[in-house]
């Protein structure tokens, strides 16, 4: 029998001793990064750095500057700093650590406990985490059975846990243990505790900041930037959860199979509804607003939305006009184009500035205006009738992904302009320690959406979906704090119905394909819900955008 195994890394091939671990064979290479290495894939698939390599195999090293990498090591310091809250608070005296949220380069931890959160006592949790890197503790995986499970967190008191895995069908469960303190993670984990060394702890709004670095540049902790409007939203939208009864996913499973989906999806569109009632209404108070900006990241919901919003102005006596900006795409052969090579249709050059600010303006100043529309089969601007003029009680309801950044609408008055940043801002976390991010129910949402409506495959969408990131980091999220209001187009119940519609689609993603990771995860993260019918979701509600079967035309 051999007793080694050879290794392809690189393009060259070594000899290992059977049963050698990743992490020993990185260290070999680990110079040949610029940052640290975390993970490996072997033969395409993800394994942690404390797996033995035990036949032939090629590995691809994952560092904290890749996407995977960087949510490991997101992960990891999560651990770290729970490990810390526990020691120096004492366990007896926590009723609740919650990872809630995304804010700017942090995320938003709330404490519930006896021993009050104070600064100083910040700053000691801190420091014992610095302690926890220094020692470059291992993270010791150790799988137990799904019921054993559901007892050690109910011991624990993390109950959202317990919940959660009252409802796994799997018979196991991976359980992380740091220096003795145990807990459940969606994901893998960095081998040990030695390369978590940036981050900063800080108090803020009553509750813990855990700042992170960013995946581009991840040895550098930036300061913390307030987003307060963003802030505002994401707490409404929690707060808002928690009175629900319906924060965790472990809830929304009691919800549906306690049989009491219907009452919560009309519960929440209501309450969706009430809100856009509310924009109408300060948009009618404000009497020289006749151009409504919105802007939002793909996926959420904005066309949907303008649609709303129109009918609710209508309700208040006003007359809008919806006016895609994308109609004032140049000429095809004229559009910038990225580093690829590739048509860049987000640039903000993509768009005739001059014509469409000629045209608001002239809008503005009483006249009579023919509005075009882009032909995307031949890339030209038409022209086909579109006359309009704005009277005493008419308004334009402007949609685009440049909609907040003033450089699109430089000619018009900053007074005449009303700003709406939408976002789905999901409100539900699997559990206390591990959140939802608000990238993945849009990333759902828009592979349903094209699968459906563009023949675009689930591999395809996540293959493009980093581009598309990278073209919010830059166009869009820089603007957000810039709204006048900021609207949450996420729905509570929304995942449970995206789940009978995205799983059959990734699982159609070939197992040997580079989207196959990032498909196993998704489908592992939907696993957790309890999938429920569409049935009672209204004609009208943002998720009929990309599950069919909208009022509207979208």
């Amino acid at each position: 029998m051999a007793s080694n195994v050879r290794v392809e890394i690189n393009g060259i091939i070594k000899e290992y001793p059977i049963g050698t671990s990743l992490l020993e064979i990185s260290k070999e290479y680990k110079n040949e990064y610029k940052h640290d290495i975390i993970l490996a894939f072997v033969n395409n698939k993800l394994r942690e750095l404390f797996k033995p390599v035990v036949k032939d195999c090629t590995v691809k090293f994952v560092t904290t500057a890749d996407n995977i990498g960087h949510k490991t090591y997101v992960r990891g310091i999560i651990l770290v700093m729970l490990k810390a809250i526990y020691a120096e608070m004492g366990s007896e005296n926590i009723e609740k650590v919650a990872v809630e949220y995304s804010i700017s380069n942090a995320l938003y931890c709330d404490y519930i406990g006896k021993t009050p959160l104070t600064n100083d006592r910040i700053q000691a949790i801190k420091k014992r985490m610095k302690d926890i890197i220094d020692r470059d503790i291992p993270f010791i995986k150790r799988s137990i059975g799904t019921d054993d499970a559901i007892e050690l967190f109910h011991h624990y008191r993390m109950y959202d846990k317990e919940k959660l895995f009252r409802y796994r069908r799997v018979s196991k469960a991976n359980i992380y243990s740091l220096d003795g303190f145990e807990d459940y993670f969606y994901g893998y984990m960095p081998s040990s505790t030695g390369m978590l060394k940036y981050f900063d702890l800080m108090e803020y709004e009553g509750g813990i900041l855990l700042v992170l670095p960013r995946r581009i540049n991840p040895t550098t902790v930036d300061p913390f930037v307030p987003q307060k409007k963003l802030f505002h939203i994401l707490k409404e939208a929690n707060q808002w959860g928690k009175m629900m009864e319906v924060d965790t996913v472990g809830a929304l499973n009691d919800v549906i199979a306690q049989g009491k989906i219907n009452d919560l999806i009309l519960v929440q569109e209501a309450l969706q509804e009430r809100k856009i009632g509310e924009i109408a209404s300060d948009i009618k108070r404000a009497k020289d607003k006749k151009f409504i900006m919105i802007a939002g990241p793909s996926s959420s919901g904005k066309t949907t939305f303008s649609h709303r919003l129109s009918i609710q102005l209508k309700a208040h006596g006003l007359k809008p006009h919806p006016i895609a900006v994308d109609n004032y795409f140049v000429n095809r052969e004229d559009t910038p184009k990225d580093e690829d090579g590739n048509y860049n249709f987000e640039s903000l050059h993509s768009i005739d500035l001059h014509q469409f600010n000629q045209d608001m303006t002239d809008l503005l100043n009483g006249k009579t205006v023919d509005l075009p529309y882009y032909n995307f089969v031949t890339g030209r601007r038409e022209y086909k009738g579109n006359y309009t003029s704005l009277g005493p009680d008419d308004i334009l309801v402007i949609e685009g992904i440049h909609g907040l950044n003033d450089a699109l609408s430089y000619s018009l008055p900053r007074e005449s302009k009303y700003k709406i940043y939408i976002s789905a801002l999901t409100q539900l976390n699997v559990d206390e320690h591990n959140r939802i991010p608000t990238t993945d129910g849009r990333l759902l949402r828009r592979m349903v959406r094209d699968a459906r409506t563009r023949g675009t495959s689930a591999k395809e969408t996540i293959s493009m979906w980093p581009s598309v990131r990278r073209g919010e980091e830059e166009k869009i999220f820089p603007f957000q704090e810039d709204a006048d209001v900021m609207f949450n187009s996420a729905l509570i119940y929304e995942l449970a119905v995206l789940k009978l519609y995205a799983e059959p689609i990734l699982f159609g993603i070939d197992r040997n394909s580079a989207e196959y990771v990032e498909a196993k995860r998704l489908l592992k993260f939907l696993d957790y819900f309890i999938g429920t019918s569409s049935e009672a979701v209204p004609k009208n509600s943002i998720l009929k955008e990309f599950i069919g079967g909208s009022c509207f035309k979208v």
